[in-house]
């Protein structure tokens, strides 16, 4: 590809910009045998001993990151892989670039390079993917089945019959849940771009794209891990409008709390972020999200069965559902002395109750059944609904089939 080149002296400039700081953050050596492999590649002089070099960096990058080091090294990571990538564009290869491409967004963030990374998957997608095949997208379905009730919740989330002005929002609503019915029905994500579509999914993100997913049915669990796949599989293994599951995975399979905006951005202008985001809703002792917009949005795809058990999150949370129906519960922070929280550090926001469960078949955990089930609310997720609830609320997701879900933590 003609652009190959462009990208590649894009990096080895970069380099030679930040040689000083990435010299001692990284180290000279890992700099110069990146630099090196950067010069030869724009040179045309490297061989595949050299292009060994690359990998190294990769893997050395991802050690570091992974031990929590220097920022930078999520830089090396980047023009790495970007460099491996460049490589690899043409037709036998261009589906392995776009993975590598896919791994530095998800692993090292595309640090200063997200844009570059789109333009460059979009340019090999352009130049060697078949065009795909369109075929027509049935009706919508209608209103799902709701569940029955959980006998975990006493309350019903309450659904508020208006729009509260953005005011009002702030000083009466922002305090405790409720949902907008149909908030979302008319977005693009419901409409002319509709999720509920298998072919548009995969349009969206073209060919050759890999994904994070959770593997196990609950990550309390020893058996639960972690592994990225390609799109397409995850796809196939879900029901949609327009395709019956092609499999059934032998195991669970969740993308879970990612931001596949960031990956596919076709799918950003499919959703509307509401104005209440920007209200400056508060709590006591509260900090947003760190980020420049103090807004992280989330994806949550997976088909029926799939569960977020009973956690906490410091933000205020927007959860809209897209496709599908979600059962979710939900209880007061004044509950967390009978919620039962996990003892293991990284999972201490999560309860080891299963709010899915009936008191008959859990005879475990009485104070929850006692002093959190008379309290508690729970609910069903319709396609266009939007959910809201504070910082510190307790809150779980069952999904009732294959489910596709947004949330805008602010």
């Amino acid at each position: 590809m003609r652009q190959s080149l462009e990208y590649q002296e894009l990096i080895l400039n970069s380099l030679e910009d930040d040689r000083d700081v990435l010299q001692l953050n990284c180290g000279q050596e890992h700099f110069e045998r990146l630099f090196s492999v950067a010069r030869a590649i724009c040179t045309g002089t490297s061989h595949s001993q050299v292009l060994d070099g690359l990998e190294d960096v990769i893997r050395i990058s991802y050690d570091r990151m992974s031990k929590g080091q220097s920022g930078w090294w999520r830089k090396m990571h980047t023009d790495a892989s970007i460099l491996q990538a460049s490589t690899l564009l043409n037709q036998s290869t261009y589906l392995q670039a776009i993975e590598v491409l896919d791994r530095a967004i998800i692993v090292s963030g595309a640090m200063d390079r997200l844009d570059l990374i789109h333009a460059l998957i979009q340019d090999a997608q352009s130049e060697f993917a078949s065009p795909a095949n369109e075929r027509e997208l049935p009706a919508p379905s209608c209103r799902l089945p709701i569940p029955k009730p959980l006998s975990s919740a006493l309350l019903d989330v309450p659904s508020l019959p208006f729009l509260p002005s953005l005011p009002s929002f702030r000083s009466q609503f922002s305090f405790s849940p409720f949902i907008l019915r149909g908030y979302a029905s008319d977005w693009p994500a419901l409409t002319n771009h509709p999720w509920r579509s298998m072919q548009y999914l995969r349009t969206v993100a073209g060919p050759g794209r890999v994904v994070p997913v959770e593997v196990g049915k609950d990550y309390r669990n020893d058996d639960w891990t972690q592994r990225l796949m390609p799109w397409d599989q995850l796809l196939a293994s879900l029901e949609f409008d327009d395709q019956t599951r092609a499999h059934v995975p032998d195991e669970m399979l969740y993308l879970a709390q990612h931001n596949l905006f960031m990956q596919f951005p076709g799918l950003r202008t499919d959703v509307v972020v509401p104005d209440y985001v920007y209200s400056g809703a508060s709590a006591p002792n509260y900090a947003p999200p760190g980020n420049d917009e103090q807004l992280v949005l989330n994806t949550w795809l997976g088909p029926g069965g799939t569960v977020s058990p009973a956690h906490t999150d410091p933000y205020f949370n927007f959860y809209v559902q897209i496709v599908g129906s979600k059962t979710v519960w939900l209880a007061s922070p004044k509950c967390s002395e009978h919620m039962y929280a996990e003892e293991t550090p990284a999972i201490s926001n999560t309860s080891r109750v299963d709010v899915f469960a009936t008191r008959e078949g859990s005879h475990d955990y009485p104070a929850f059944w006692d002093e959190v089930v008379p309290g508690a609310m729970s609910a069903t997720l319709q396609p266009g609904d939007m959910l809201f609830f504070p910082p510190g609320w307790w809150h779980a997701m069952r999904a009732n089939e294959t489910s596709f879900s947004v949330s805008m933590w602010f």
